[in-house]
């Protein structure tokens, strides 16, 4: 029997609730001291699927990386539009619920909703997101993209961990179903 396939979001948050600034720039993230790389090569080992909406997608595609970032995964950009797959990346449109539904049903380690805040409201609305990892940065920005969107859904929560990484905390949840 193996083990049930979670759909997990890892992210970082300033205090406030937002993971960018409106200009989408993440530049106030690296000035906060941190510990090692934060627990991401830890959580980056329980996962083998990464999602992303399409707008997350050509913020990576725009950093001038030599490669793409996740290359040894299996990663999903979801669209309204029509997009051609490629070697790194399979474009989804279509019913949310029963692609995840089939992901977690494959054999495999746990999915990570990499970003944006629309498609995570999405999945929150839906009631896919099985655990919550959000690392809270000591800095306030006033406004920027929202890391939970405004909407008609409630998550009752329970907390797994408490972790600091020097001035960041880690709060992992898992959502009661």
């Amino acid at each position: 029997m193996s083990k049930k396939r979670d759909l997990v979001l890892f992210i970082a948050s300033s205090l406030d609730g937002y993971i960018a600034t409106k200009d989408e720039s993440l530049e106030w993230l690296f000035n906060i001291e941190g510990e090692g790389d934060n627990g991401f090569s830890e959580f980056y080992d329980t996962i083998d699927t990464i999602l992303m909406g399409k707008r997350t997608y050509d913020w990576i595609l725009n950093q001038d990386l030599k490669e793409f970032p996740y290359k040894n995964k299996e990663c999903y950009v979801f669209t309204s539009s029509f997009a051609e797959n490629t070697e790194d990346v399979k474009f989804v449109n279509g019913d949310l619920t029963n692609f995840i539904d089939k992901l977690k049903r494959q054999n495999g380690k746990n999915i990570w909703i990499v970003g944006g805040g629309e498609l995570l409201h999405s999945f929150i609305k839906e009631k896919l997101v099985d655990e919550l990892i959000i690392s809270i940065a000591p800095t306030l920005l006033g406004k920027g993209i929202s890391l939970f969107k405004e909407g008609d859904y409630q998550l009752n929560l329970s907390l797994k961990q408490m972790r600091n990484f020097n001035q960041f905390v880690e709060l992992h949840y898992e959502v009661k179903k």
